[in-house]
């Protein structure tokens, strides 16, 4: 996204449609300072409940950008559909995620610019899926 045009176009991998939930990084580290300090023996998910699409994940950080963005929907890999885990282990230390996704991406973005504008034209972009298909098939 730092590196498209206003009104460019993007490819994402797939139809948009697969549900994730992603967690902002000073949460994680929380979490995961919570349960090294606690008694929990095994397994424990440390992860938002705020599922969104990857259409909807798109939108939000083109929204952080501030730019118009035409998304184009390529053949790719995406994994399964929709995933999910239980919480509950990691909420039982008190623990609750506290940036919503679109926080994240806020915070994260503007870190993300600035090393795509620091870099400047020193490095091509990456080739598009059509491209990259090209690539490999000789």
């Amino acid at each position: 996204m730092a590196e498209a045009a206003d009104g460019g176009t993007i490819e994402v991998w797939g139809d948009g449609k697969a549900i994730r939930s992603y967690t902002y990084v000073d949460d994680m580290v929380d979490g995961i300072y919570r349960l090294t300090a606690s008694s929990l023996v095994g397994r424990a998910n440390i992860g938002s409940a705020e599922y969104v699409s990857v259409a909807q994940l798109v939108q939000t950080v083109a929204d952080a950008a501030g730019k118009a963005i035409q998304i184009r929907y390529v053949e790719g890999p995406v994994g399964v559909q929709s995933r999910n885990f239980s919480n509950e282990r990691v909420y039982s230390l008190g623990w609750r995620p506290r940036f919503s996704v679109k926080d994240g991406i806020a915070r994260t973005y503007s870190w993300v610019r600035a090393r795509v504008e620091a870099r400047g034209a020193t490095r091509r972009p990456f080739p598009s899926a059509s491209q990259a298909s090209t690539l490999s098939a000789g």
